[in-house]
């Protein structure tokens, strides 16, 4: 008599802590910018690091947004956003709209709405108008993909990037 081992999937693997995830990261150099909208309850924004080119035909763009941030809520009903490439100097903007519990709006903050309503930042090294896809589940965030309908850029700008819990520049 021939005995089997019942058919079932093994658990998948719970991976790694999370404060070694956050520590493999942290050594790992990223681009930042703020990202905003305003879903029709006022502006919001937060500073991210996981914006990625996605595709060139279409022009996609996707970033990361946790769900149990302040702007999810917003972010998750908006049609439309901004991504802003700050420049290397821009270090106090990147820690403003990375605070949490405050208006990232209030002064000093300088901004302005674009024709569509989209909060617009002054200053920035660039920025990107965006029009949202998708928002695909993914653990305790969510992947936004966005198509690019609009670019500005300051070529002469530095960039500002985040590496091992500090800002740097080029």
């Amino acid at each position: 008599m021939t005995v089997t081992a019942p058919s079932y999937a093994a658990p998948a693997p719970a991976g790694i802590a999370p404060d070694r995830f956050r520590q493999a990261f942290r050594r790992y150099p990223a681009g930042v910018v703020v990202i905003t909208t305003d879903s029709g309850r006022g502006p919001v924004g937060f500073t991210a690091t996981s914006l990625t080119s996605l595709s060139l035909t279409p022009p996609l763009i996707s970033f990361g947004i946790g769900t149990t941030t302040s702007s999810w809520p917003h972010f998750e009903h908006a049609r439309t956003a901004v991504v802003h490439f700050l420049g290397a100097e821009q270090q106090p903007l990147a820690a403003t709209f990375a605070t949490s519990g405050i208006d990232r709006f209030a002064a000093p903050t300088r901004w302005q709405r674009l024709p569509g309503g989209e909060p617009l930042l002054d200053g920035v090294a660039g920025h990107l108008r965006v029009e949202t896809e998708q928002i695909v589940p993914a653990g305790d965030h969510r992947i936004v993909i966005a198509r690019v309908v609009d670019a500005q850029l300051d070529e002469g700008r530095s960039p500002l990037l985040f590496h091992d819990g500090a800002y740097l520049s080029l």
